[in-house]
């Protein structure tokens, strides 16, 4: 089936994640934001990821509700952060969360980071949450394979997203396939390695073989991969640009040349 801007992909406790979104990381509070969100709402994205970190929930969720699009059509992701782990701390911090966004619901809630002798008691809290409505969905951001493990194995409800950096230059392929073979569904940020890598040579290449730009050709790679992808913009041009990644498909052979760019690339860290 061909994808679309309102594609979206069913997670292991059946709710509907939109495959592509804007993010919003480093997307300075007030108009910056608004702005952003307004416009990437406005020409048919419905998923917008922010967290506490950002400082900018109040305005993502100002963006949504003057939108006039129904709140049940666009998915929210937002995160605990680090300071905040544990079981009290980060009940307390979803509701601060929802405080700021005005809103009853998120539609995924994230630890942030793992943060070690904290994993198991915040896991606790997100199960919770999502029991109380608060979020339709829990996850968690920045995870390795062990980290995934220790909850798998400690608890009935796993997470249903692991969201990571993930792009040609940062090809987590073993981290990809244990998430599928354990049905969590893995979203990658900084799609776009932060423009580290737009201009390398292969993917300028691609770019003029399917006639598209390198934002592009790095964010259909990582759709085809199956992932949901979450590239962030404050310019209009460029979030119109990367929601206009579906009427193209990347061929195999160029799929397996993307994938042999892996250089253990990182550029988010703790």
């Amino acid at each position: 089936m061909q994808l679309t801007l309102q594609s979206s992909i069913t997670l292991n406790n059946g709710i509907e994640i939109p495959r592509l979104g804007l993010g919003v990381y480093q997307t300075p509070p007030g108009e910056p934001t608004l702005r952003a969100v307004r416009y990437a709402l406005n020409i048919g994205y419905r998923h917008i990821d922010t967290a506490w970190l950002y400082d900018n929930e109040r305005e993502v969720g100002k963006a949504v509700m003057e939108s006039g699009i129904d709140r049940e059509e666009i998915f929210i992701t937002t995160k605990v952060w680090n300071s905040d782990q544990g079981y009290r701390s980060a009940l307390a911090a979803c509701e601060r969360s929802l405080q700021r966004l005005g809103l009853p619901y998120v539609d995924l809630y994230l630890i942030h980071w793992p943060v070690q002798g904290k994993n198991k008691d915040t896991w606790k809290a997100m199960i919770r949450l999502l029991r109380e409505g608060k979020t339709r969905a829990i996850g968690v951001s920045n995870y390795e394979i062990f980290h995934l493990q220790e909850i798998i194995q400690n608890f009935d409800v796993i997470p249903s997203v692991n969201q990571v950096e993930f792009h040609q230059f940062l090809f987590q392929e073993k981290l990809l396939e244990f998430c599928k073979n354990s049905n969590i569904q893995l979203e990658a940020y900084s799609p776009l390695t932060r423009g580290q890598k737009l201009d390398h040579p292969v993917v300028v290449l691609l770019a003029k073989k399917y006639g598209k730009n390198s934002a592009q050709i790095l964010i259909r790679w990582s759709l085809q991969h199956g992932l949901v992808v979450i590239p962030k913009s404050i310019h209009e041009i460029r979030i119109r640009e990367n929601s206009q990644v579906f009427d193209f498909q990347l061929e195999e052979e160029d799929m397996e040349l993307l994938d042999s760019l892996n250089e253990d690339l990182r550029t988010v860290f703790l």
